[in-house]
């Protein structure tokens, strides 16, 4: 049997309206092709779904029962299209992200709400997981976007500046120069460092010590740890100073003070990186938000 949805679409608008004349206009047809079309769909399915009289038209016990089904697939039908096109748009699916912690300071928070306000119907998966692990999690198809700390590349991805921040110093609170807004980097030449590993985040590591070098200073590093906020945290505990971006600054703490440097002062990069040959519309629409928030906040 090769009854179509079309049919189905014909015979409960003559079900509904009990009128071939009102059925065809409600459909946009004339007349002729509509009965045409109800007389084939009976002799495919070999039943006579409609008693026809020159006063009325009334439906046979086997149309009532096709009626209720015939709705139900074309429901569904309607049901199955949109979800074809929502998923097409980008709007129904799982989206899986990963990103660096210190990308909560500052651009990805309003990307995740704009995203989510956008596309309430999207499972958005979040995973924080370092630099390194988001390059091998992204080209073994475990994560769809990632949130990288730069420099990062991959043959087989693409990666897009989408944040630059100057570094600030951290001292603790009772240090001698925490009563200041800003100083020189080559003032804490003689102080303890505590900094995120190189491993971790080679591009705030050298930028700082290559800077340092440059400055007349070798850095002395007592700690290293691998988040901003663990060396936050261990300034405050009067282990040493560090060099954090910027945007740290956002979570307040009373034992620290941020300040600015003056002169020269690293600066640290953040990209989102994906796969060169992924299509997805839900990949595209992020990457779309992205770039919109960046331009926002530029």
């Amino acid at each position: 049997m090769d009854t179509e949805l079309r049919q189905l679409e014909y015979f409960v608008a003559v079900a509904e309206e009990l009128h071939f004349g009102r059925a065809a206009k409600r459909l946009g047809l004339t007349q002729p092709p509509l009965s045409q079309q109800i007389q084939k769909l009976e002799d495919e399915i070999g039943v006579t779904l409609f008693d026809r009289t020159n006063r009325r038209v009334q439906l046979t016990h086997a149309g009532r029962a096709l009626l209720a089904e015939a709705r139900k697939v074309l429901a569904d039908a309607q049901t199955a299209v949109k979800a074809a096109r929502d998923a097409a748009a980008g709007r129904v699916g799982r989206l899986s992200v990963a990103f660096v912690g210190s990308a909560t300071y500052g651009w990805l928070p309003e990307v995740i709400r704009a995203y989510q306000e956008r596309h309430p119907d999207v499972e958005l998966v979040l995973r924080e997981m370092p630099t390194p692990a988001q390059m091998e999690a992204l080209t073994a198809g475990e994560v769809d976007v990632g949130v990288v700390r730069l420099p990062a590349q991959h043959p087989d991805l693409h990666i897009r500046l989408v944040e630059r921040d100057d570094c600030v110093a951290v001292v603790p609170s009772e240090h001698s120069l925490a009563a200041r807004s800003s100083l020189f980097l080559v003032e804490l030449a003689e102080e303890p460092f505590v900094l995120v590993s190189r491993a971790i985040w080679p591009g705030l590591y050298d930028g700082f010590i290559t800077l340092a070098r440059a400055l007349g200073f070798e850095p002395r590093v007592r700690l290293e740890v691998t988040e901003v906020q663990t060396a936050v945290g261990l300034v405050a505990a009067g282990l040493g100073v560090s060099i954090v971006p910027s945007a740290t600054e956002r979570v307040h703490r009373r034992d620290v003070r941020y300040l600015h440097i003056d002169g020269q002062s690293p600066t640290v990069e953040l990209g989102v990186a994906w796969r060169r040959r992924d299509t997805s519309p839900l990949v595209a629409a992020f990457l779309a938000i992205a770039e919109s928030v960046r331009s926002g906040l530029s």
